[in-house]
C-alpha cells in the first residue's frame, strides 16, 4: 500500500517470509574481466534432527514455477539442506545431550527397518564381523549411525558411499578408541557441517564482504536473513543493521536502472529480462571499445543461446549484466571525456556510489530504503478526502472501483462516510479534483489534518462538552457572594 512506511511495510513483509521457504537461489561470480560463472541452487529446510519446518505453498507460484519448468523433483528430492543460527544451536544442543530425533515419517520406516536387521545380526555375529545396510539417502546414512550408536555399545558404523552403511560389531573398549578419532564421521563438528548445508556458502559470501547485487531485492534480503542468519526481527531498525554487518554493499540494479531513466533516453520497462534486452540494444549501449565484455563461461554457455527467465542462475545472470551495463551507461555520462577500454570495477563503483546500499521501495512513501543510514522522509502527493453523500453502505474497494478506471488510488477509511485517497502521481490528484467536482454523491477535498483527523475531531468535542458542562456550572451556581 501506498500508505506505508518501511518499517509498517516490513512488518507485513515479515510474516510472508515467515511462512514460506526459498526453493531455488542462484548465484554467479564474475572473474577476470566479466566471465560468468553461474550456478543454480536447489534448496529444501533441513530435516536432520532439529524441529520440524512448516512451510506454505502457494497455488498461484506454483503455477507460474511450473509454467517456468521448475524441476520440482530436484527441490523436494534433492534439496541443499540449509538453516539459521538459532536452527543449529537446537541441533547442537540434542547433540551434546545424545538425544536425537526423527522427523520424516519415511526416515522412520528406514531406520526401524535398519535396526531390526541390526538387532537380529548382531545376536549371532563375532567381533570384528560386519554387514552392510543399504539405499539410504544421506540423511538417512547419518541418523542410522547415530541411533544404532545410542542403542548398542558394541557397534561401529561408518558410511561407505553409493548409498550404504557399514556396520560392525566391536568390543566396548575399541568402540571407545575409534569414538572422536578420524575415523569417526558422526562427529559433532561435522553433523553441524552437513545440517548447515547451504548456509556455510552463505557464511562464506558473508566472511568475503563483496558487494552483493539484487534487483528489487528487499524479500531477497529478508528471506537470506531469516532462513540462513537469525530469524528476522521484529524491530525494522535492526532487521537493516544486521543486513549492513552481513553485507557492507549492497547494490540493487533497480534502483539504479532508476537513475539511468533519468540521465538516458530508457524505456520505461519493468522486469529484469526487459531491462537487460533494452541495455543490450543496440542504440543505446552501442558495441564500443570501452564498453564491458562479458563473457559466459563454459559451464553456463547455454544462457547464450537459451533464455531461461525465472531460473535462478539465469536471473543472476541479467541482473549482473544489467548492473555492469547500466555503470557504464552511468560512467560515460558522467564525463566529458572518453571513457578508457575496458573500466575496472572499482570505477563503476564510484559511479555507483551514490545508489549503494539504496534497496528499491515498491509502491510506498520513499523510493528505496537505505541500509547504511536513516531513510529519507516519506513523500507523496497530497491526501484527497472523499465524502460520500447519497450512498449508504460504501466500502474502501467500492470506491477503490469509482476511481480505477480513471486513475489508480489507495483507499483507507477515515469515519463512516469519509475515505482518505492516496496516489504517487500529482496529475491523478489534479484529474479527480477537477472531475468530481459537480459529482452529486461524493465530495472531493483536500486533506487537512485540524479539519479532517478523527483524533482532532475527537478531542474537539471532548474539550467542546467540557467547556459546556463548565459554563452550565457557573450559570446554575451562581456567581460566589461575598458576607463580611
Amino acid at each position: 500500500s501506498l500508505f506505508d512506511s518501511p518499517a509498517e511495510r516490513y512488518l507485513k513483509a515479515r510474516l510472508s517470509v515467515q511462512c514460506f521457504t526459498v526453493t531455488q537461489l542462484g548465484k554467479i561470480f564474475f572473474f577476470c574481466r566479466y566471465v560468468v560463472h553461474s550456478y543454480n541452487f536447489f534448496l529444501f529446510p533441513s530435516t536432520l534432527g532439529v524441529t520440524d519446518v512448516e512451510f506454505t505453498l502457494s497455488a498461484s507460484s506454483i503455477q507460474f514455477l511450473s509454467h517456468y519448468g521448475f524441476d520440482y523433483n530436484k527441490f523436494l528430492k534433492d534439496g541443499i539442506p540449509y538453516m539459521n543460527e538459532v536452527q543449529e544451536k537446537i541441533l547442537s544442543q540434542h547433540l551434546s545431550a545424545g538425544n536425537w530425533k526423527v522427523n520424516s515419517g519415511l526416515d522412520r520406516d528406514v531406520l526401524k527397518k535398519a535396526i531390526d536387521e541390526v538387532t537380529c545380526w548382531i545376536a549371532a555375529a563375532e567381533e570384528e564381523e560386519t554387514m552392510i545396510l543399504q539405499d539410504l539417502n544421506d540423511n538417512q546414512m547419518l541418523e542410522v549411525q547415530l541411533v544404532l550408536r545410542q542403542a548398542l555399545q558394541n557397534v561401529w558404523t561408518q558410511p561407505l558411499g553409493d548409498k550404504k552403511v557399514m556396520v560392525k560389531k566391536v568390543s566396548p573398549q575399541h568402540r571407545q578408541l575409534l569414538e572422536n578419532s578420524r575415523y569417526d564421521y558422526c562427529q559433532k563438528e561435522l553433523i553441524l557441517l552437513s545440517a548447515r548445508g547451504f548456509t556455510n556458502l552463505f557464511h562464506t559470501l558473508v566472511k568475503a564482504k563483496k558487494p552483493l547485487v539484487g534487483h528489487n531485492m528487499l524479500m531477497d534480503l529478508m528471506h537470506l536473513h531469516d532462513k540462513f542468519y537469525k530469524p528476522l526481527p521484529e524491530s525494522y531498525q535492526e532487521f537493516k543493521s544486521n543486513v549492513h554487518n552481513l553485507f557492507p554493499v549492497i547494490i540493487d540494479t533497480k534502483t539504479v536502472t532508476k537513475s539511468v531513466w533519468k540521465k538516458c533516453p530508457f524505456p520505461r520497462v519493468s522486469n529484469l529480462s526487459e531491462v537487460y534486452a533494452v541495455l543490450c540494444s543496440s542504440n543505446l549501449n552501442p558495441k564500443d571499445s570501452a564498453c564491458p565484455v562479458i563473457a559466459l563461461a563454459s559451464d553456463c554457455s547455454r544462457y547464450a543461446e537459451t533464455k531461461s527467465p525465472h531460473e535462478a542462475g539465469y536471473d543472476a545472470f541479467l541482473c549482473g549484466s544489467v548492473l555492469l551495463k547500466s555503470a557504464h551507461l552511468l560512467l560515460c555520462r558522467s564525463t566529458a571525456d572518453a571513457v578508457e577500454a575496458g573500466p575496472s570495477f572499482s570505477k563503476y563503483l564510484a559511479v555507483l556510489a551514490e545508489h549503494l546500499n539504496k534497496v528499491n521501495f515498491i509502491r510506498g512513501g520513499v523510493s528505496s530504503i537505505n541500509f547504511s543510514g536513516e531513510d529519507a522522509p516519506c513523500q507523496h502527493p497530497p491526501l484527497l478526502v472523499v465524502h460520500v453523500r447519497g450512498w449508504p453502505g460504501m466500502n474502501e474497494r467500492q470506491i477503490y472501483q469509482e476511481f480505477k478506471a480513471l486513475c489508480r488510488f489507495d483507499v483507507r477509511r477515515l469515519s463512516k462516510n469519509q475515505f482518505i485517497l492516496l496516489s504517487n502521481k500529482f496529475k491523478h490528484i489534479r484529474l479527480v479534483v477537477r472531475d468530481y467536482k459537480h459529482h452529486p454523491h461524493l465530495r472531493i477535498s483536500l486533506y487537512r489534518y485540524w479539519r479532517h483527523s478523527p483524533h482532532v475531531n475527537c478531542l474537539l468535542q471532548v474539550s467542546g462538552i467540557v467547556a459546556l458542562w463548565s459554563v452550565l456550572a457557573f450559570v446554575l451556581g451562581g456567581a460566589p457572594r461575598c458576607s463580611f
